[in-house]
């Protein structure tokens, strides 16, 4: 029952919403403005999967929501401040989450020495979907972070469809984020993750 609520959450609150998130700053209108002011833009895949690049949000401060390290311990973005940090939001029972995640795994080896990368999974059942999936699918770079209580959808006011991904740079301010399934893989994906550096 929980799955359906969650989902039916997902589907009327698209990704088209524009209120700002909780507990998020406001970006700075002179710092940011030719950044903020770009065009949303349409990406596809070699194998056919497409995002949407915004940078509607950048120049935000990173939500303070916790979720749970692969201990069940809580941590939040701010544990990672420090270097740019790539924050994939995503659940097991998402088709083009799961497409996208092997090769999101590929890019957390890639770029483990300059780059965080998670995957904070909004499974409401917890650690066990999450870890027989990576167990499938030999996930081996990335933890099982999770969001039992899908604190960080609430965070963005429950308007994120899944996947999305955020880009924040090393002192936690969005840089910018991808709503849909990417190969992490493609060198066009690897110029974005730049803008962080």
């Amino acid at each position: 029952m929980r799955f359906v609520i969650a989902l039916i959450l997902l589907v009327l609150t698209g990704c088209d919403k524009e209120t700002l998130p909780q507990g998020q700053a406001q970006p700075a209108s002179a710092e940011n403005s030719d950044i903020a002011g770009k065009a949303d833009i349409m990406l596809e895949s070699a194998n056919g999967a497409r995002a949407m690049l915004s940078y509607k949000f950048a120049g935000q401060m990173a939500p303070t929501a916790p979720f749970a390290d692969a201990d069940g311990q809580d941590v939040t973005l701010a544990d990672f401040e420090g270097k740019p940090l790539l924050l994939n939001i995503w659940a097991t029972w998402c088709p083009p989450c799961r497409a996208e995640m092997p090769t999101l795994d590929a890019l957390a080896k890639l770029e483990k020495d300059r780059i965080a990368v998670i995957a904070v999974s909004q499974d409401l059942d917890g650690r066990a979907p999450v870890l027989a999936f990576f167990n499938e699918t030999k996930v081996q770079n990335l933890e099982p972070y999770t969001d039992a209580d899908n604190s960080i959808l609430a965070a963005f006011n429950n308007s994120l469809g899944l996947p999305t991904t955020i880009l924040y740079d090393s002192a936690g301010k969005e840089v910018w984020r991808l709503t849909g399934g990417v190969e992490w893989d493609d060198a066009e994906i690897t110029k974005l993750l730049r803008a962080a550096d």
